[in-house]
């Protein structure tokens, strides 16, 4: 399975568990995840849920070999930001491409200071498309043009900077403590209604967006440039473009 499922006095942790694929974004990974944050949606006794991973990597983005439906992996966002539970994201490793995604739609998120981060479409033909959902409302502008374009590595460090976490820290069990430990003592009702506050401008961007990134998105993998792109990932090798 995909996706362990652990609870501890109202929270319940959802661990990324393929850490044979790096934790890569198949369409069954994102099924079981969209199920599982919807049984923690409808459980009362759920306060919170925490997202993590197994093995060194959060997530290495799409799974080339097989990935979601865009429009599946935009319903997985949406279902992280509109959920009316917080989703706080721990992670120790690294993250990237459609990772990021995660980590941004999550309400809080936490890193060891040795996790690092890249969004790494540019360089295999397409763009950070349907990630900007949540990415871009909460990431400062400067950086997100800087590292979308580049494609190159960043760490916790910058990532809290920059908008994408809220915290670096050199023990991420020992950061968490007392957030976790706040959305335990805070009511459901209190919890459900400040998150839609601190999310209604990331929604908005859904229903602004979506169509329009999922449509760019599957636009810019058909092309002839990110066949050559994933191609030269799969074979590990540099894509013709490479000068």
């Amino acid at each position: 399975m995909p996706i362990r499922t652990d609870h501890d006095r109202g929270i319940t942790t959802l661990t990324l568990d393929s850490p044979d694929t790096r934790n890569a974004l198949s369409a069954r990974l994102v099924d079981e995840l969209a199920e599982a944050l919807a049984g923690c949606g409808d459980d009362e006794a759920v306060r919170a849920v925490v997202l993590t991973h197994t093995g060194t990597t959060f997530s290495a983005g799409a799974d080339l070999k097989a990935p979601p439906s865009p429009y599946t992996f935009v319903a997985l966002l949406r279902r992280i930001v509109t959920l009316p539970k917080p989703v706080v994201a721990r992670v120790a490793g690294h993250v990237r491409a459609g990772g990021l995604g995660l980590v941004g739609a999550c309400d809080i998120a936490v890193a060891t200071s040795a996790s690092d981060f890249a969004f790494t479409e540019v360089r295999i033909g397409v763009a950070p498309a349907v990630i900007s959902l949540p990415l871009l409302p909460r990431m400062d502008p400067r950086a997100a043009e800087r590292y979308y374009l580049t494609g190159e590595r960043f760490d916790a460090a910058e990532a809290a900077r920059s908008g994408l976490l809220t915290l670096a820290a050199a023990d991420v069990d020992q950061a968490l403590a007392p957030l976790v430990e706040g959305l335990r003592r805070a009511s459901p009702q209190g919890l459900a209604a400040s998150k839609r506050l601190v999310t209604a401008r990331v929604l908005a961007t859904f229903d602004r967006d979506a169509e329009d990134l999922v449509q760019r998105s599957a636009s810019l993998f058909a092309t002839p440039e990110a066949r050559e792109g994933m191609t030269a990932f799969l074979e590990r090798r540099d894509p013709a473009w490479v000068l």
